[in-house]
């Protein structure tokens, strides 16, 4: 069984559009996912322009491979390593912990993913409103 980065159950990134690296909704890793899909994040146009820039294209659809191209709001899993990229240069997605797989907490600190959690900035962003 997989866990999150709480130790937890990990919980379903997204099932529409299907993501993880083995396609089933979750963002489990194993010894064939050199990448590391594990970071649940939520797509920004923001993120996905960057993400085209650096050589990712993830907002075009490419049907040959099941793939519909994503969208601000998705909730896709990224590889931790493109993740700290975009966290370096001031790009990063928001992060959903409870869907974030454990094995993130071997390229990411706690802290910065607790930092960049979904719920935790939507909260702060309806208090400021």
């Amino acid at each position: 069984m997989s866990k999150n980065i709480f130790g937890e159950k990990l919980i379903p990134c997204s099932n529409n559009p299907l993501t993880g690296f083995y396609r089933d909704g979750d963002c489990r890793s194993g010894p064939d996912d050199r990448g590391m899909h594990t970071v649940c994040a939520v797509m920004t146009d923001e993120f996905l322009t960057y993400s085209k820039m650096m050589g990712n294209d993830l907002s075009t659809p490419r049907p040959e491979f099941s793939f519909p191209g994503l969208k601000a709001g998705d909730h896709w899993c990224l590889c931790a390593l493109r993740w700290v990229q975009a966290w370096h240069d001031g790009k990063a997605p928001w992060v959903i912990p409870e869907a974030t797989n454990e094995r993130t907490l071997e390229v990411i600190d706690l802290h910065e993913l607790v930092r960049f959690a979904w719920k935790n900035n939507q909260s702060e962003k309806q208090e400021q409103a």
